[in-house]
């Protein structure tokens, strides 16, 4: 059974919706306080009065690929909670392209989004939760890093880093009480997979081909596998890459 999260604080960035949401959601139901991040203020303050109790949740938007942001992020945090127990780097999101149909702008977009985000924000954290000798940080990567998926080279790149900094920061903070952490998923029902159903469906066609359940994930099965890693039952995980991809690779 799940331990409860009852006097820690959580933050979940990209957590408007989708994924984000849903794992925000997950921490909150186990009596986490949480503080949720997107770009637009509007969007995300909205999101926390739709689903979070005012006195548990606080939000922030900004640009977390730029440090000063990430920076204003964990003093929001602190400021209102007082600690920052863990942290789930969910932003992201890539332009899907072959490789070639990429610009220089397109490419810069994607690993923005994905690897500069991660990097600031662990590295505006990690001083916390040093300093409280505890800290559960988990990364939101991909399983297309590991089978190739189609146009997805460069996402793959900018995922990638996400994997490899997991691993160099699990060690190195090993004997701080922090443990390092990537959730790697395939294909996730998600708005934007809706809006590619619609748009580009021979893409989604072939994302879901290589999963052998026949389906994609729902936000809420990655949601469980964040959970299970922010609790005490998995304080002994550390460094690891878990996929959560109905089988579209394995071991």
């Amino acid at each position: 059974m799940q331990e409860g999260l009852e006097g820690r604080v959580a933050i979940v960035t990209g957590a408007a919706h989708g994924i984000g949401l849903a794992i925000a959601k997950a921490l909150y139901g186990q009596g986490a306080k949480v503080v949720i991040t997107d770009l637009d203020a509007e969007t995300i303050a909205k999101t926390a009065a739709a689903f979070f109790e005012p006195e548990t949740v606080a939000t922030f938007a900004g640009d977390l690929s730029v440090e000063e942001n990430a920076n204003a992020l964990i003093e929001t945090a602190l400021t209102r909670f007082g600690r920052i127990d863990i942290l789930v780097n969910n932003a992201g999101g890539g332009v899907i392209l072959p490789f070639l149909s990429h610009s220089a702008e397109t490419l810069k977009q994607t690993i923005d989004r994905n690897l500069w985000t991660t990097l600031w924000c662990d590295r505006a954290v990690l001083p916390v939760m040093k300093q409280q000798q505890y800290g559960r940080i988990i990364h939101i990567g991909a399983d297309s890093v590991r089978n190739g998926l189609v146009d997805h080279a460069a996402y793959n790149a900018a995922k990638g880093g996400v994997h490899g900094l997991t691993t160099g920061l699990a060690r190195e903070f090993a004997r701080d009480g922090i443990t390092v952490n990537t959730v790697a998923p395939c294909a996730v029902r998600t708005e934007i997979y809706d809006k590619f159903a619609i748009e580009k469906p021979e893409l989604i066609e072939k994302m879901v081909s290589v999963i052998p359940m026949g389906r994609a994930g729902e936000c809420e099965e990655i949601a469980s596998m964040v959970l299970y890693l922010a609790g005490e039952a998995a304080a002994f995980v550390t460094g690891q890459v878990i996929s959560v991809n109905g089988g579209s690779t394995m071991l």
